[in-house]
């Protein structure tokens, strides 16, 4: 994704900022449309429900820790949807992705469904409900590259209205002066990680202790890392985890008890290289 500044703009045709949303990058022709399931029949009214698309549902599995993705591409949108509605239990959110000059082709719709499952797959934020990841189509390339500009537009539009499906959790340094590793060292455990503006990101190949400490036994902090390892983000190894991937955790603290096994103060346990805690650098420095 390009990170030159951008003017997005998000309309609400009902006027209620929970209700249906239609973001657009206002030199551009592509449109993402959020549709909360609750409003799928106002949704079909609309004109835009028309047209060629590509759509992604959007929700979460039925104890809320995984979130989920079904990922399509259709030239009959009210259709699919309205069987969508019927047949899938688990999405909340419908945001469909369309041309405001209605451009898109079937051709369009083939790539830009293939292309949006490989990049969700390698981000790895969300489980994928399609049930496998298809082949890439036949695609001229003056269309392919069409289709790419589409995408990246999409993935920005998407990341705005809260769903970054396809943005990495680990993104490249973008100011190495800032952008510092931290790593967690106590307790046998030796992490890697990044403080970013989602979370704590524990990079991949970040090893800890196996076992939990007695004290936290029973508790929302041991549930976490047996979580961990169901989902696959960590394996066992003898005494020791060890992260398959890189994975966001909302906090510093979750990130260093994952590692360590006990509860923690990750503002503390997580320094630079040179021993300086990540509290020091990004909270005391600032100001």
């Amino acid at each position: 994704m390009s990170l030159t500044p951008k003017t997005i703009q998000i309309f609400l045709p009902g006027g209620d900022p929970q209700g249906i949303r239609v973001a657009e990058i206002t030199t551009r022709i592509v449109q993402v449309l959020e549709v909360p399931r609750s409003l799928l029949g106002d949704f079909l009214k609309m004109p835009e429900s028309c047209q060629v698309a590509v759509y992604f549902l959007f929700g979460e599995s039925e104890d809320g820790e995984d979130q989920k993705v079904y990922i399509g591409q259709t030239g009959d949108l009210r259709s699919r949807l309205v069987s969508h509605n019927k047949e899938k239990a688990f999405w909340q959110r419908a945001l469909v992705l369309i041309s405001r000059t209605n451009s898109l082709t079937q051709t369009h719709g083939l790539f830009l469904e293939w292309n949006c499952i490989q990049t969700a797959t390698k981000a790895g934020r969300y489980a994928l409900e399609n049930g496998n990841t298809g082949s890439k189509p036949h695609t001229p390339a003056p269309l392919e590259a069409d289709c790419l500009e589409i995408f990246e537009t999409g993935q920005v539009l998407l990341s705005t209205l809260g769903f970054p499906l396809f943005d990495p959790v680990a993104k490249p340094a973008a100011n190495p002066a800032t952008d510092e590793v931290f790593f967690c060292t106590a307790s046998g455990a030796n992490g890697r990680g990044l403080y970013t503006q989602e979370g704590f990101v524990v990079l991949k190949g970040s090893t800890g202790r196996r076992d939990s400490v007695p004290s936290i036994i029973g508790t929302a902090g041991e549930r976490f890392r047996l979580r961990l390892i169901e989902t696959g983000v960590v394996r066992v190894e003898g005494d020791s985890i060890v992260f398959e991937k890189d994975h966001l955790i909302r906090s510093p603290s979750m990130a260093a008890l994952a590692l360590m096994g006990r509860t923690s103060n990750g503002w503390i346990d997580w320094k630079t290289k040179d021993g300086k805690t990540l509290d020091a650098v990004k909270r005391q420095a600032v100001g």
